[in-house]
């Protein structure tokens, strides 16, 4: 599960739709920034009470997400509201929070009262349940002196490594964690798939995207640019992880039994074409009716996807692997 800010609600409505289906287990989850805290909400709910306290958890984290953001200067303008736009491309806190982040280092500006998600993770997980849980949990974030990613397990997790992984460092200092400082893990793995094949019983993985791989045409605004920039920074890791795996699966000798670890594997994708027409400037929003829209398409995206290939799930990869390789 990549992340995205609040538009890590649409991954919401699809694990929603998906802990619906009693034949569908879940062995292990990879998680990035807002991925790796819905990961880690659904994680402790499952621990708790099966599917339906995982639901329960991960509605009620979004809420408190919400309810914490109720007076955050980032909001729409009347004239968005208006015309019913999730943009905070015209909100003169956003406008300013842009500029400053390019001018000025979180380090030069006090911190007061720590990150507010900090209370709603503390609010939302237990993580003594998620290291005892049933599901694994693998969490991605970057190491600021190597710059290599470090995935936290279930037993690692705590509020602070889930910051880490959300720590984009033109808005927040690093979070340090045992000596050391980390930064957004999706600059290292967004998510990190790999663990997901050698760490777990289960031969299919389901991939749920935020950041578009591809958008029409070409941007020409400053804002515009340095958003697509950003998007394709973040899905370049994923990206070349995904060939990797394609590749191991092309070459292996599924007689071997290292081989027959990528063999077996199998790719599915969950997707909703509601993220192309969404720019950066709203993962800032965290309006409940916005997140009430993400959810709901999340949850109609994993119903079509269970509609077309349900049946796929422990039969055969669904992801173009092909595809993957051209241009290799």
């Amino acid at each position: 599960m990549q992340g995205g800010g609040a538009h890590g609600a649409f991954t919401w409505g699809v694990l929603d739709r998906l802990l619906e289906e009693e034949w569908l287990e879940i062995e292990g989850i990879s998680g990035t920034s807002a991925g790796a805290m819905n990961a880690a909400v659904l994680a402790s709910g499952y621990a708790q009470g099966g599917a339906p306290a995982a639901r329960e958890a991960l509605a009620a984290f979004w809420k408190r997400v919400s309810e914490a953001a109720t007076f955050s200067p980032f909001q729409r303008g009347p004239v968005d509201r208006l015309l019913g736009r999730w943009t905070l491309d015209n909100s003169p806190a956003f406008l300013t929070m842009d500029l400053l982040a390019r001018l000025i280092s979180p380090y030069d500006v006090p911190s007061f009262g720590g990150n507010p998600l900090e209370q709603v993770l503390r609010d939302s997980v237990d993580f003594q349940a998620v290291a005892e849980g049933p599901i694994k949990v693998f969490v991605t974030a970057t190491n600021v002196r190597t710059g290599r990613g470090r995935i936290f397990r279930k037993g690692d997790l705590t509020p602070q490594a889930l910051l880490a992984s959300a720590c984009l460092p033109q808005l927040f200092q690093a979070v340090e964690i045992d000596g050391e400082p980390y930064w957004d893990g999706g600059f290292a793995g967004n998510p990190t798939l790999v663990p997901l094949i050698t760490e777990l019983v289960s031969d299919d993985t389901i991939l749920v995207p935020i950041n578009p791989i591809e958008r029409p045409g070409t941007p020409r605004a400053a804002r515009d640019i340095l958003d697509r920039v950003n998007e394709i920074s973040f899905n370049a890791v994923a990206l070349k992880e995904l060939k990797m795996l394609a590749l191991m699966r092309k070459v292996a000798d599924a007689g071997a039994a290292e081989g027959a670890l990528w063999a077996r594997m199998r790719m599915h994708l969950v997707s909703n074409e509601v993220m192309v027409g969404l720019g950066y400037s709203s993962k800032l929003n965290a309006e409940w009716a916005f997140l009430e829209m993400l959810h709901g398409q999340g949850r109609q995206a994993a119903a079509t996807f269970l509609e077309a290939h349900g049946a796929d799930i422990g039969r055969r990869s669904t992801l173009d692997f092909d595809r993957l390789l051209d241009g290799v």
